[in-house]
């Protein structure tokens, strides 16, 4: 079990060892702590667990390995090794680093420019808490892809600064190519964020948000989350804003109106 496949498989077939008992696997599931008290009991619960097996994988290890995967409510997905690791390095070790590159922006950023940091900047950065020399072994794994995907980006990330560029020109044709060039890029990441699966590797839901005028009183919120249940919608997302001396607020939520029973 490891994040990455093809380089230990490779490593073995060297060795001439047997590899009849041998298979790859690796649960696409974790948080960015580590440790016992960072466990949760659903933590593979609908996440898809990759199995790698080898030509010389026998039948009944593979078995076994899916029967470790039902045990732990996860949903199996067997693939060649080395297109695990293309596929982890777009969809995990990629994204690591961009967030971590993201939040090393932050470390020596203005005081008053850190205290402005919303919910956005929180997701972006979320990942690059987790522990870097565990991400030092990830990434020395498997170098190649994700230098590839960083290639690729860093050719998105010129044409968007030229496009910014243009935006601050005194000429309106290049002011026009450079929002074009903007909104290609802006269009082109809500296409692919589209593609990204639900909780539970589910397909994605539509949320309305819906702001309810709440009281400042214990159970407000129990009230408001037991009548979405009730109504059999989803409750996503869930923020409360007061004013500063007022007894009254707004609260925010996530809502899902294909599933209420309005």
């Amino acid at each position: 079990m490891a994040s990455v496949k093809g380089g230990p498989r490779r490593e073995l077939e060297a060795l001439g060892l047997d590899l009849s008992s041998y298979i790859g696997t690796h649960p696409m599931s974790g948080r960015e702590k580590s440790g016992p008290l960072a466990a949760t009991g659903d933590l593979f619960e609908g996440r898809p667990w990759v199995l790698t097996p080898t030509r010389d994988t026998d039948t009944e290890v593979l078995n076994l390995a899916l029967e470790l995967v039902s045990y732990c409510r996860a949903v199996p997905v067997v693939m060649d090794a080395d297109a695990h690791d293309r596929a982890v390095a777009l969809v995990s070790h990629m994204p690591h680093l961009v967030s971590s590159m993201v939040a090393a922006r932050l470390e020596n950023a203005e005081e008053a420019a850190v205290r402005l940091c919303g919910q956005g900047i929180r997701d972006v950065t979320r990942i690059a808490a987790s522990d870097p020399r565990m991400w030092i072994d990830i990434l020395s794994a498997n170098p190649g892809p994700v230098a590839d995907l960083l290639t690729d980006l860093s050719g998105d990330l010129e044409e968007t600064v030229r496009a910014l560029r243009a935006l601050q020109s005194s000429d309106a044709g290049e002011r026009h190519a450079g929002a074009k060039g903007v909104e290609d890029v802006l269009r082109r990441g809500n296409a692919g964020q589209v593609r990204v699966p639900g909780k539970h590797g589910s397909a994605p839901r539509v949320y309305e948000v819906v702001a309810v005028l709440i009281d400042d009183q214990p159970g407000q919120l129990a009230r408001i989350f037991a009548d979405a249940g009730w109504r059999g919608s989803i409750s996503r997302m869930c923020g409360s804003s007061m004013r500063r001396g007022s007894r009254r607020g707004l609260c925010s939520c996530g809502w899902s109106p294909r599933l209420c029973r309005c």
